[in-house]
């Protein structure tokens, strides 16, 4: 029987913690644990943590007057006044950050759950939806919700774990070295899956070789007797095989892969069907996204299943299952046969030639392409290259028009106005108002909306405002 919020006394958490109460009963019971004093629930514990806009150590007297039963606090921090007049909980730890993780880690223990972490340059929060839809068929899933993959988000998505849950597919990013270590310390995985390795999250970790280094901190942390999921079509995740002791799974098209994808093709704007080869078992499958590296993100799914013993069916009827999250190549069909592709939840190089590789095939002779880009973040140095870059890659797709916001949107126009682009046929934004106005005034009947940016840019703001200029189509309506 693991732990359970509501039979843990404070003594049992200062323990896991290895901290220091200061006030309070030891034999008070613990109903919970927020982060968020505007959140706070009435009976948790409130755990002060400090981030880069705000310090939780401001806001102890708000989680108290929200009533918190207690705080988890850093050393030399002044106890609101109510608290100790109440003599409420009081818990110093040396760093905050790292008892949320120390706390996960002892709840994770506390469960006989078997524990998935998926990392890589892209494809993570697909992979993991695509995994737990198959693996849901066979027991309680547990996965990270949303974008809970950092030092904050996976510990507490550790922590919502329950007594019914058999597995946890855990998502895992990253934008500096050791990160990445820090989480694979604290989820203890007993598979860990790499997507792949591109140019994405530089301005931490310098340049590419420094991020195969740091995707391959989930190999070095995990212990021999895990299993290490790799992409084998990838040059970069191919190369850390070796520094993996334990048992190895690749996946991808070519055929030394353990688990690959053969005669893909195409079912419509939104699927494509493949056959998905395992352990010479070939299974037919099919899926609610275009694009072949939705395919690597399937092969990464049913990969991880394999690895836990699911059979054939339950993988093609888990990855038929899955559907699409918001804001990655959602396909919408407005009034007036347009079509706006919402591909706004990140942006990074690689990410944004699969989507226009994929716009390619979809795209019919003679359709009209409009494209709304944002901003790529955490590139560093490369920053410049990758943006004129990007907007060459655009004029290579015969995009009739190109809005741009960001830092670099003037690289993004000159590489495509190189790549032969009238610079008549470009504007450069400086808000959203006026990126969703540029994209309305020159999209015609019948056209392509394309629409990519890093989550910072909150292009998804642009996505609504197109919709309601143009209006959904009634199919889509009745689709939603």
């Amino acid at each position: 029987m693991g732990a359970k919020w509501g039979e843990i006394a404070v003594k049992e958490l200062v323990s896991a913690l290895g901290a220091r109460q200061i006030s309070g009963s030891p034999n008070e019971l613990v109903r919970g644990l927020s982060t968020d004093s505007r959140k706070m629930v009435p009976g948790h514990i409130f755990l002060a943590l400090r981030g880069e806009r705000y310090d939780g150590h401001n806001f102890l007297a708000q989680a108290v007057d929200a009533g918190a039963a207690g705080v988890i606090t850093e050393p030399n921090i002044a106890i609101p006044e109510e608290l100790q007049t109440n003599n409420l909980v009081a818990i110093a730890v040396p760093s905050t950050l790292k008892a949320l993780g120390d706390l996960a880690l002892w709840w994770r223990r506390q469960w006989g759950a078997r524990v998935i972490a998926i990392t890589g340059s892209n494809g993570k929060s697909t992979t993991k939806e695509m995994a737990a839809s198959i693996l849901s068929l066979k027991a309680n899933t547990a996965k990270s919700p949303g974008n809970f993959n950092n030092l904050i988000g996976l510990p507490l998505a550790i922590l919502s774990l329950e007594e019914d849950d058999k597995m946890a597919v855990l998502e895992m990013g990253m934008n500096r070295p050791g990160e990445i270590a820090r989480l694979t310390q604290i989820a203890e995985p007993d598979i860990g899956l790499i997507t792949n390795v591109a140019r994405a999250h530089l301005e931490g970790l310098d340049d590419l070789n420094g991020v195969v280094k740091a995707k391959g901190e989930l190999l070095k942390a995990m212990n021999r007797d895990s299993s290490a999921i790799l992409n084998g079509d990838n040059e970069f995740t191919a190369r850390l095989a070796s520094t993996f002791q334990g048992p190895t799974v690749t996946f991808g098209l070519g055929k030394t892969n353990q688990v690959r994808a053969g005669n893909i093709r195409r079912t419509g704007d939104c699927t494509q069907a493949f056959t998905i080869y395992a352990d010479n078992e070939p299974v037919q499958v099919r899926i609610n996204l275009p694009g072949i590296h939705n395919v690597f993100n399937a092969l990464g799914g049913a990969a991880i299943a394999r690895c836990l013993s699911i059979s054939k069916e339950l993988i093609a009827r888990g990855l038929e299952g899955f559907r699409p999250l918001k804001g990655r190549f959602q396909i919408i069909d407005l009034k007036r046969g347009i079509k706006i592709i919402d591909d706004t939840y990140n942006s990074n190089p690689s990410s944004l030639k699969a989507a226009l590789q994929t716009i390619r095939e979809l795209r019919v002779k003679d359709q009209g392409l409009v494209v709304g880009l944002g901003e790529m973040m955490e590139l560093g140095k490369e920053a410049s290259r990758c943006h004129f870059d990007a907007g060459q890659l655009i004029a290579g797709m015969g995009a009739r028009y190109l809005v741009v916001m960001g830092e670099h949107g003037h690289q993004v126009i000159e590489g495509a106005c190189k790549g032969g682009i009238d610079t008549r046929q470009t504007y450069l934004a400086t808000n959203h108002a006026e990126m969703s106005d540029a994209i309305a005034g020159n999209t015609r009947e019948g056209d392509i909306v394309f629409l990519k940016g890093s989550r910072k840019v909150a292009l998804d703001k642009v996505v609504e405002v197109i919709k309601g200029y143009f209006g959904v189509s009634e199919e889509q309506e009745n689709a939603l």
